[in-house]
């Protein structure tokens, strides 16, 4: 493994610990990790250089001002058309949780409070359980158990993702993790993917398209082209980040069901998102698309997802 230096790269004053939050460490990497705000992480650094960038959303109002790294998005990821959806022949509607548009956005585990099962020095283990109707049906109508795993290395995170369906009846469920990442001038992404979902006005899907042009990522490029806020099908499990002002480079890798990147490159911001998730914005509306990423799990089955994120040095 090539060594590190502590690299000439800003410092976020974000990036602090605070009540209940748990902090790992291994080696120069330090992370916080942050039960109370959806197992969120609020931030990543890497001998004191931010890895995984904070920001605070007003717009995700349920995680109160907090500034936030990364996240899990379970039972779904991105957005259910104005939070309704029909599974086995019943309607339900979800409570809109993201101001200033009509769509539930990200399930509702980013919106609870985690119970913390086991940490040590650099790893973690969260658990949530969503049980209605003592837990608002209106986040998510069926009960669930999910768990989340934060093993830290010197070099590189490592996230496990478990969703169990504890409820007596199907559900349909996805995952998705939100991390953003520092927007320096010369970022460059790359990773290969069989189509891209071209959203419309109102962010929903509208049509898929060939990944060509502005939304082509191999060969790696910079992210400077048109703002991109868009759901890619068929990833093949692999991006990779560079930093080459600071001599850094990640690898993100990915194994089933993450089948489906999202990259978010909003204009004028000092952060990109690049997510892996296993479902389509909007799966649970669309039954007809083979590919969608949603998966139905039975009374006590269980999805388990995880991704790796690995740093090197160029």
């Amino acid at each position: 493994m090539q060594e590190f230096e502590a690299d000439p790269i800003p410092r976020d004053p974000h990036f602090e610990a605070g009540l209940g939050d748990l902090v790992l460490q291994a080696g120069l990497s330090k992370l916080v990790v942050r039960p109370g705000t959806g197992a969120a992480l609020g931030g990543w650094t890497r001998a004191g250089g931010v890895v995984f960038h904070p920001v605070a959303d007003p717009n995700l109002a349920a995680q109160h001002g907090a500034h936030v790294g990364a996240y899990p998005l379970i039972p779904f990821s991105n957005r259910v058309a104005d939070g309704r959806f029909a599974f086995e022949s019943r309607s339900y509607q979800l409570d809109p949780n993201f101001r200033g548009e009509p769509h539930t956005i990200h399930g509702n585990a980013w919106m609870r409070a985690w119970r913390v099962l086991h940490h040590d020095q650099a790893m973690a283990t969260l658990a949530l359980d969503h049980s209605p109707p003592e837990d608002p049906a209106g986040q998510w109508p069926f009960r669930y158990h999910a768990e989340i795993d934060y093993a830290l290395r010197d070099d590189g995170l490592i996230v496990r993702i478990r969703v169990r369906n504890t409820d007596d009846r199907a559900q349909p469920v996805g995952l998705g993790f939100h991390p953003f990442f520092p927007r320096d001038v010369d970022l460059a992404l790359g990773f290969s993917a069989g189509s891209v979902w071209h959203v419309g006005p109102d962010s929903l899907p509208d049509a898929r398209l060939p990944v060509e042009g502005e939304y082509r990522f191999a060969p790696m490029r910079g992210i400077d082209g048109p703002p991109l806020d868009n759901c890619y099908a068929g990833w093949t499990g692999s991006a990779f980040l560079r930093w080459p002002r600071r001599e850094l480079a990640m690898t993100i890798t990915a194994g089933p069901p993450f089948g489906h990147l999202v990259v978010f490159t909003p204009p004028g911001r000092d952060y990109v998102a690049v997510e892996p998730a296993s479902n389509m914005t909007d799966a649970i509306n669309h039954p007809d698309i083979p590919d969608r990423g949603l998966t139905i799990l039975q009374p006590g089955e269980e999805l388990d997802a995880r991704v790796d994120f690995a740093l090197t040095k160029l």
